[in-house]
């Protein structure tokens, strides 16, 4: 069978772009879809090989900076792939990769982090953080209009959904009225993996410091614990705002390349994770590491998390609860052992999600040849 991966965009090496590169370990021949691309050749090696096929919106100028910008033009620009002489379509969709072209004859199966949050549950706040004057809001807020109609009707492309946790298994059946199967993405539990060392006596998060991601919680926490130590690492737009409340207690490092933030969750007492996410693989690759995950309890960390085993839950996204939760992890920290930290990592491997992907793919393959045959 001739498999083509399609996927939104190629921009960073990161999340769901390290899942898409083990599609291709599963299927060394398939062509890779998205709608640009502007990975360095060293981030390409990822993907075995696979030949990358780029949209229109490759060649308008100054894409590569203002790629975002172009989102009104998307769902034309998926629609536009050329996608015949294919059998399996695997779209590798969080907005519009899901909404190309199939015919009767092929299998569309849709592995999705979530529907597109900002025309759908985020919506408003979208709108309300966006910066926008008056009349760019409410050209925004028609544009996001015209997109969840093209959404919803691009969901009949769609023969199979993979959602990547419950929790957006949830959210697919909210917003598209659509079962699916759960298989988590991969995380890499070899790069990240426990060392025989002591536990230091420090905490630490680790996260693009962008909003959602709720970091600046954690360091306000930690500004009313002064006998706490907290490291943070990464860098984004909230930094700036970070380091002008951080105590002395608390040391940003800004971005660090992986072997930093790999030596910290060797040593690090417990990690913090605050935001409400589709999947989380920061609080896995901390736990392949050994350390407990203090970890909001919403979203993908409540199933990844073992509350009381592998790590602690806390119910909102407040600094109260933040130093609540770190109040009881230090009166029950005995309890947590990191070998059984480390095998609850061990369930999200990439060669689990390999397996259970292969799995399902030739099943429903099978399935679609046999649907296919005269007199069915």
């Amino acid at each position: 069978m001739r498999v083509a991966l399609v996927h939104e965009w190629l921009t960073t090496y990161a999340g769901s772009d390290k899942v898409l590169a083990e599609l291709t370990k599963i299927f060394p021949e398939a062509d890779i879809y998205c709608l640009v691309n502007f990975l360095s050749d060293k981030d390409e090696k990822n993907f075995n090989g696979a030949k990358i096929q780029t949209s229109f919106l490759q060649r308008i100028p100054f894409s590569k900076r203002f790629y975002k910008l172009l989102l009104p033009l998307m769902p034309f620009a998926a629609e536009n792939h050329d996608l015949t002489g294919y059998d399996v379509i695997i779209s590798s969709s969080h907005a519009v990769a899901k909404g190309v072209i199939t015919t009767p004859s092929q299998l569309h199966i849709c592995y999705c982090y979530t529907p597109v949050r900002y025309a759908w549950d985020l919506y408003h706040q979208y709108l309300r953080d966006s910066g926008f004057g008056p009349v760019r809001r409410v050209l925004a807020g028609y544009f996001l209009h015209k997109l969840r109609i093209w959404d919803l009707r691009t969901v009949n492309n769609v023969d199979y959904f993979v959602a990547c946790s419950k929790y957006i298994g949830q959210r697919i059946w909210k917003t598209y009225r659509r079962t699916s199967d759960v298989i988590y993405p991969n995380v890499d539990t070899v790069y990240f993996s426990d060392k025989d060392i002591p536990r230091e006596n420090f905490y630490m998060t680790a996260s693009r410091m962008v909003p959602y991601k709720k970091v600046e919680l954690i360091v306000e926490a930690f500004t009313k614990m002064p006998d706490k130590k907290l490291i943070v690492i990464g860098d984004g737009p909230q930094f700036r705002y970070a380091k002008s409340i951080a105590t002395p207690n608390i040391t940003l490092l800004g971005f660090q390349p992986g072997s930093v933030l790999l030596d910290h969750l060797q040593r690090c007492k417990a990690f913090l994770f605050a935001a409400e996410e589709d999947f989380g693989i920061a609080p896995i690759e901390a736990q392949a590491c050994g350390a407990p995950v203090i970890a909001y309890g919403r979203g993908g960390a409540r199933e990844t998390v073992v509350d009381g085993a592998t790590g602690l839950h806390f119910d909102t996204q407040t600094a109260e609860a933040i130093i609540d939760a770190i109040a009881r992890f230090e009166g029950s920290a005995g309890q947590f052992d990191r070998t059984r930290i480390r095998e609850q990592a061990e369930k999200f491997s990439a060669l689990n999600f390999r397996h259970q992907m292969q799995a399902f793919i030739d099943e429903k393959w099978s399935e679609h040849k046999k649907s296919q045959s005269p007199g069915k």
